[in-house]
C-alpha cells in the first residue's frame, strides 16, 4: 500500500484489534489467576496482576501458576506440617525478616529467620491447622524476567516474597513478614 490513507487506516485498525485482544486475554488471565482458598475445596478465585508475565500467551499463565505453586508449598507445608514441602519452596540462603522497630539492641530492629529455622518450626508444627480451618491466599504481584514478587496471607501472617527462577523452578529468596495481632480468646 504505501503511506496512503487506506494503509494507515488498515494499520490503525490492526493495532486496535490487537490491543482489544490483548485486553481480553489479560482479563481472562486475571479472572483465572490467583487462587484463594477458605476451608476445604471452596475453590474461590481472586484476580492477580502478573506484571510483565501476562502478555496474552500461555507462558504468562504458566509462570503465574508456577509462582503460586511455590507460594502454596510454603503456606500449606506449614499448615499441614510438611517440612520437606516448605524446604523445597525456599532458597538455601533465604533471608526471612520481620520488622520489630526500635528494640533494646537495635534502632531499626528486625527479627531474622533462616531456611533451617523455618523448616524446624514447621517440623515442630508451629502453624499446624486442620484443613477445614484453612483460610489462606497467594497472589503474584509482579514478574520481571527471572524475578517475581508475591504475597501470601493466612489468619496469622502476611508474607511478601521475592522469588527467583532457577531453571524451571521458582524459589523464595527473600521474605518480609507481618505477624497479625492475635485475637483475644473468648
Amino acid at each position: 500500500f504505501g503511506p496512503g490513507k487506506r494503509g494507515r487506516h488498515s494499520t490503525l485498525e490492526n493495532i486496535f484489534k490487537k490491543k482489544v485482544m490483548a485486553l481480553v486475554l489479560v482479563g481472562l488471565a486475571v479472572a483465572s489467576g490467583t487462587q484463594t482458598e477458605k476451608g476445604a475445596g471452596s475453590g474461590a478465585v481472586s484476580g492477580a496482576i502478573i506484571g510483565g508475565a501476562i502478555t496474552g500467551d500461555v507462558r504468562g499463565a504458566a509462570v503465574g501458576a508456577a509462582i503460586e505453586a511455590t507460594c502454596f508449598d510454603y503456606v500449606d507445608g506449614q499448615l499441614e506440617v510438611d517440612p520437606e514441602r516448605v524446604a523445597r519452596a525456599l532458597h538455601p540462603d533465604l533471608a526471612k525478616r520481620r520488622v520489630l522497630g526500635e528494640t533494646a539492641d537495635e534502632r531499626l530492629g528486625l527479627r531474622r529467620m533462616t531456611r533451617e529455622e523455618l523448616v524446624e518450626l514447621t517440623r515442630q508444627g508451629a502453624l499446624k491447622t486442620p484443613r477445614e480451618q484453612w483460610d489462606r491466599s497467594c497472589k503474584v504481584l509482579d514478574v520481571a524476567g527471572n524475578t517475581a514478587v508475591a504475597r501470601a496471607e493466612t489468619p496469622w501472617f502476611v508474607d511478601f516474597f521475592h522469588l527467583g527462577r532457577f531453571g524451571d523452578r521458582w524459589i523464595i529468596v527473600n521474605a518480609l513478614w507481618y505477624s497479625k495481632p492475635r485475637k483475644a480468646a473468648d
